[in-house]
């Protein structure tokens, strides 16, 4: 219960942090990103020690890629605020649904190879879950009804993301890639989702499909 507790306040004050500087936007949002950033590169190059300059360089793009996705939809996407808040909302409901399912319901593994604690119900649970609270946002805004297909894709795709992560951390041996954060571990633990998810709703938005 004392776990649960600080990673619901650490998390609460993560969703204050990103939704402030969102807000805010130019230069504030841009030193959040740059620093979220630069702190996912440094626990890349950390867990990935040894893996040759491929994966070390991989590791740059993995930060920037993202970090570029974040700054161009805030700064030059229409309606780049909503629909960064929309990215954000998306993620956390995604996190929420999956954790809540999972415990709840339980069931066959997900990727036991790589993240034995993942399950095909908290996958689902996800994916509603997102499903709804994207859904929702684009009842209060004017946000373009295709992203109500892409909220469930992206939820997939932020759990993709997370697995994909889990692969170096069980090769390295650790459970998380920092211990920064109480009760959710380092950068990379808790932004492997954001990876997926504002790349591709970037994409989406300069492919002119979210009209």
């Amino acid at each position: 219960m004392r776990e649960l507790v600080i990673r619901s306040l650490a998390g609460v004050l993560l969703i204050f942090l990103a939704v402030w500087a969102a807000y805010r936007g130019g230069y504030v949002f841009a030193v959040l990103v740059a620093s979220a950033a630069v702190m996912m590169f440094y626990e890349w190059r950390r867990l990935l020690a040894g893996w040759g300059f491929g994966w070390q360089a991989a590791g740059f793009f993995y930060a920037l890629v993202p970090a570029l996705a974040l700054l161009w939809i805030r700064d030059r996407a229409p309606q780049g605020l909503e629909l960064l808040l929309w990215v954000f909302i998306v993620i956390w409901s995604t996190d929420i649904g999956a954790y809540i399912a999972g415990r709840a319901i339980g069931g066959p593994k997900l990727a036991p190879s790589i993240s034995p604690n993942k399950t095909i119900a908290g996958l689902v649970g996800g994916m509603i879950s997102a499903g709804l609270a994207g859904y929702a946002w684009l009842e209060l805004t004017s946000l373009s009804a295709a992203l109500f297909v892409l909220a469930p894709l992206s939820a997939l795709g932020a759990q993709a993301g997370d697995l994909f992560e889990s692969g170096p951390k069980r090769r390295a041996g650790v459970k998380n890639s920092g211990s920064w954060l109480p009760g959710h571990g380092g950068g990379l633990d808790r932004l492997d989702g954001l990876v997926v998810v504002a790349t591709l709703t970037a994409l989406v938005q300069i492919g002119g499909w979210l009209r």
